[in-house]
Parts: structure tokens; sequence; C-alpha cells
């Protein structure tokens, strides 16, 4: 990148952002933090109203605006892949709303960005298998990163696997993340007391409320570690039949997979997973081909239910 598109680019990050810092522009255009100090003197001196504080960052002042933004073929082509990703992966208010902003994008370019923009979206499909995608509620996903912006508490009713009923949960959301077919969010829940992953689909109702956030939280990085947290999972190992591993692979990810070793004509695996139970309902599947290397308390919970199913079927 020469110094004229990289000074732009820099403009435009400043522009997207409140405050920007110098570190983060290095790393991002892989320069010097001298270079970065003359770039901005560059903007400076070309009038862009530039304010810096040591130790903060950079910011611009309020009300200064880039005049139409024009972007390349390039960008313009991923715009098309985000849209149909956005169509197939999140919930119908976040999806309006990111229609409405492709909207604004697509006046601004050129005649012939237009006409490829329109060509392509007839060449792009995202497609999935219904049996394991899942999409979230109509506005879960867009209420919860409304509150998350907003830092105002949010109110979900729950259904949790191993609950009877739905519960009203009062939570402070960090983050949303997409894993294995399911939205979660990480979030601070005042009925537990600490911080819980709440799985998108089984949110039942969102609602913003107007009272602010109570806790100071890390960033959602910080959490995805271990999103469960070490006193709520359970380290889970079962031998399989090789033959039948196949057929688990994209299941597997779904309850806690971490790992794999070959043994001859079966793999062991490990797993981390909140709830044995859970495992073991999943576990009955595969039963003919496996066996429960530990805890043993798995192996308890899984007699219960065959227990269980012989007596529904007597």
């Amino acid at each position: 990148m020469n110094r004229f598109d990289r000074i732009t680019a820099i403009l435009i990050q400043l522009q997207s952002r409140k405050i920007v810092k110098a570190q983060d522009l290095a790393e991002r255009f892989e320069i010097s933090l001298r270079t970065v100090y003359r770039d901005i003197n560059s903007l400076a001196e070309a009038g862009v109203p530039i304010v810096g504080e040591a130790g903060v960052g950079y910011s611009i002042m309020d009300g200064y605006r880039l005049p139409p933004v024009m972007f390349t073929r390039e960008e313009a082509r991923t715009f098309i892949t985000a849209e149909k990703l956005m169509e197939k992966f999140t919930d119908i208010s976040t999806q309006s709303h990111y229609q409405s902003a492709m909207f604004k994008i697509k006046a601004v370019l050129k005649s012939n960005e237009k006409s490829m923009v329109e060509n392509l979206e007839n060449h792009i499909e995202i497609r999935h298998n219904n049996q394991l995608f899942h999409k979230s509620n109509s506005n879960t996903l867009d209420t919860l990163l409304k509150s998350i912006s907003e830092k105002k508490i949010a109110k979900i009713y729950y259904a949790a696997m191993n609950a009877d009923d739905p519960m009203e949960r009062v939570i402070e959301p960090v983050g949303v993340y997409h894993e294995n077919n399911y939205w979660y969010t990480v979030a601070y829940c005042y009925l537990r007391n600490d911080y819980r992953n709440f799985r998108s689909d089984r949110v039942l109702r969102c609602e913003l409320t107007e009272e602010p956030f109570k806790q100071k939280h890390a960033p959602l990085k910080d959490f995805m570690h271990n999103p469960w947290g070490p006193e709520t999972v359970r380290l889970i190992r079962i031998k399989i039949e090789k033959r039948t591993s196949r057929y688990i692979r994209e299941q597997r990810n779904t309850y806690g997979f971490v790992s794999e070793i070959n043994k001859g004509d079966f793999v062991e695996m490990s797993f981390l997973s909140p709830s044995l139970e859970w495992f073991a309902r999943w576990y009955l599947m595969i039963a003919p081909s496996a066996y429960i290397l530990e805890p043993e308390s798995l192996k308890t919970v899984v007699r219960n239910l065959v227990e269980k199913i012989s007596e529904n079927i007597q």
C-alpha cells in the first residue's frame, strides 16, 4: 500500500471509531509508530481536525465529515457475500437493518460497480442443513446488540435445557458469538450472580430495559477460552468404534468436543460438557458402538435413562 492510500485508510478508520490508538494503526498497516505519527501530522496539516491525547489515542472533532466514499470493486464484492451471510445467519430484525444499510452503500457505487453487484447477487448462495442450522427469534440478536452498545440491562425469557418451564433472567450481555450452528451470548446473570452462556434460539422473548449496567465487564475475548467456566464443566472421555466416529464429526462439536486419539479400531474422544444428562442423551445414539471411560457418574446417568426408556416401552 502506498503512502497516499494508507493515509486515506487512516482517515477512514478515524472516522469510523470514536478513539483510535496509534498502536492499533501501526499493527493494521504494519508500520512503525514513528510512521503513524508522521501520517497523522500530514492529515492535520491538510486541515483534518484531529485531536490527540497522550495515552488515549486520536479522534476527529465532532461535525467533521468525509465526502462521499468511493468503494473499490473488491470491496463492493465483499458486501454481497456479507449480505448473503446475514440473510442466513441472523434474526429478522438484524437482517432488516443490514438491508437498509446495504441500500445506502449501493447508492454511492459507480454505475459499473452497481451492475457488477447486481450480477453477483444471482451467483452467491449460502446453503445449510435445516436440521443443523438454528435461527434466533425475531429480534433477539438485535436487542442483545443494542443492550451491549447502550450498556442497558436486558430481560430475557429463557427455556434452559434442564428446566421444565421458561424462566425470566435479568442479564448484562458482554457479547455474542456464533458456534456450532447456534448464536450465543455471554452475559452476567442476576439470578445466578455469575456469568452464563445463553443460546439465542432458547430465548423466547428479549426486552431492553432502561436500567444501566451495574457491572464492569471484561472484553468478550477474555471469556472465549473457557466460556462455561471451570466450575460448570465436566471432563468426559469415551471410546468409540472408528467406523462409527466418522458419522458424528459435525454433531460432536455441539457437545463440547475437545480432542481425539486413534487407538487401533477405536477412537478415544474427550469432551467438556456443562451437563452430564445432556451429554448422556446424545451418547445413547452411539452407545452400541461406544464405551464410557470417565466419569463414572456418567455411566449412572446413562443407566437411569435406559431404565426410564425401558419403563416407557413396556
